[in-house]
């Protein structure tokens, strides 16, 4: 059952003014030369949703294309923001939120990989979750080969980091709690590492994320993402977790270290050669451990502000 509900009851509390509130659900999709998918991707999610019992608004972010991806959007009639030149996804998605006012918020690419049919199963979700996110398959035909192992070792990494199996780490499509996402938007990044970090920031402050499984198509046009960014998304990744829990970080660094040490220094008491190798890394064990508590502290400190409630 879709959340029309609880939108509904927040319409009538604020009154009757209909400026307040009026769209159910606010569908943002970025664009960056875009202009062979665009209005395909604009038409299908139309139809999808015509029948639909909430309303609506699509908004393109046209991030500074120089095709005519902007006109393509225009001539379908829904509302074009443009950006004077090219600023990153992370930021077309910021401004597409920052101009709608709705308690939910869908992106979608605009190359025809993600499906317009798949919106209405994640907004059936949406009531009492926070996040809900169309997850990819790893073995999806539609997926290039090249990506694969990349995308597989990162899953990996984030789901230890925030200890949850996340099935899909930077999915295009999912819908947001405007009331919760807001809460990140200073943090969230201008690139294409948007979703990463929406991702990882609502796991690992134990807010209610959802997969839904959904099909991954090829794209129409030429993808934006090339193998550099791999190192980018690691970085971002680890980041990203020590913002929010450190000790996941810090502890197992800690550890290795330690357990290093120790090895070295039983070798060193058989040989009878106590050296400074071992004293290192004990040392740095201790260096590490105390700055992941220090991290911790501050993390915490930010989260949970004096005199805020948890309750």
């Amino acid at each position: 059952m879709p959340p029309v509900s609880e939108l509904r009851s927040a319409v009538e509390s604020h009154g009757t003014d209909a400026s307040m509130k009026a769209v159910d659900l606010t569908v943002v999709i970025p664009a960056f030369n875009e202009r062979h998918g665009i209005a395909n991707t604009v038409a299908q999610i139309r139809e999808v949703l015509a029948d639909e019992p909430f309303t609506t608004e699509i908004i393109v972010v046209d991030d500074g294309s120089t095709d005519g991806t902007a006109e393509q959007a225009e001539l379908t009639g829904i509302r074009v923001i443009r950006h004077a030149a090219n600023r990153g996804y992370g930021a077309a998605l910021k401004t597409g939120i920052a101009n709608s006012d709705s308690e939910y918020v869908i992106i979608i690419d605009a190359d025809g990989t993600y499906p317009a049919e798949a919106i209405p199963a994640l907004m059936a979700r949406a009531e009492g979750n926070d996040m809900v996110v169309g997850a990819r398959s790893a073995t999806d035909a539609n997926m290039p080969l090249i990506r694969r192992p990349a995308k597989w070792f990162l899953k990996k990494l984030a789901s230890y980091l925030v200890n949850f199996d996340i099935p899909d780490l930077n999915s295009g499509l999912r819908v947001m709690r405007r009331s919760v996402l807001k809460r990140f938007v200073p943090i969230l990044p201008m690139g294409f590492s948007f979703t990463t970090t929406i991702t990882l920031s609502m796991l690992s402050t134990g807010h209610n994320v959802v997969y839904v499984p959904i099909e991954y198509r090829s794209r129409i046009g030429h993808s934006k993402i090339r193998p550099r960014h791999f190192f980018d998304f690691l970085v971002l990744v680890l980041r990203t977790v020590v913002l929010f829990n450190p000790l996941k970080v810090f502890l197992p660094l800690g550890t290795a270290l330690f357990v290093l040490g120790m090895l070295k220094f039983v070798q060193d008491i058989v040989l009878w050669n106590l050296s400074e190798t071992a004293v290192m890394a004990l040392l740095a064990a201790i260096i590490v451990w105390s700055v992941g508590l220090l991290a911790d502290m501050i993390s915490r400190l930010q989260l949970f502000p004096p005199g805020s409630s948890t309750v």
